[in-house]
């Protein structure tokens, strides 16, 4: 009869490498999950999505608020007064902060380059880090951004607002 070796209690307790491995691999696994969870958000920033409040979607239907250089962005109708809309694959931001007074920003926020997502009571709001903007001049109101959006210069022709 052929019986296996006691182990000795030092041996009992030891590791062998293919358990670590496993480990090790059981672990990596966990962060990345975790990693990937983390960074995705309810908040879709892809091309032809659009994050606002208040204002109408832009679908990039080549209507106002999609399509080339030169196009409508959007309708002054879909610009509340002390909001605005996010058009997320032009990547601008148009506001009205006072009845018919239309402004433009870039959208990507200037902390660490996410699309901004919300627009309402006079605020331009980061969905990654929570910096607010004012609708009014793109200036910061709450950090961590330590910069201004971007202007964009835009046009208002009859109720289209169109790049400049």
């Amino acid at each position: 009869m052929v019986s296996e070796p006691v182990p000795t209690p030092e041996q009992a307790n030891a590791i062998d490498r293919r358990s670590v491995l496993w480990r090790c691999c059981a672990v990596g696994a966990v962060g990345v999950v975790g990693v990937v969870a983390g960074c995705s958000s309810d908040n879709d920033q892809s091309v032809g999505n659009q994050q606002e409040t208040g204002g109408a979607s832009d679908q990039g239907s080549g209507q106002p608020g999609g399509g080339a250089q030169g196009q409508a962005l959007a309708k002054t109708s879909q610009i509340p007064v002390g909001g605005g809309m996010v058009i997320a694959a032009r990547k601008i931001v148009v506001t009205q902060p006072t009845a018919g007074d239309f402004r433009a920003f870039s959208a990507v926020c200037p902390h660490r380059g996410c699309l901004v997502s919300q627009v309402s009571g006079g605020r331009i709001t980061c969905p990654c880090h929570g910096s607010v903007f004012s609708a009014s001049d793109g200036s910061v109101q709450q950090g961590p951004a330590n910069l201004p959006l971007d202007k964009v210069n835009i046009r208002v022709e009859g109720d289209s607002i169109a790049p400049a």
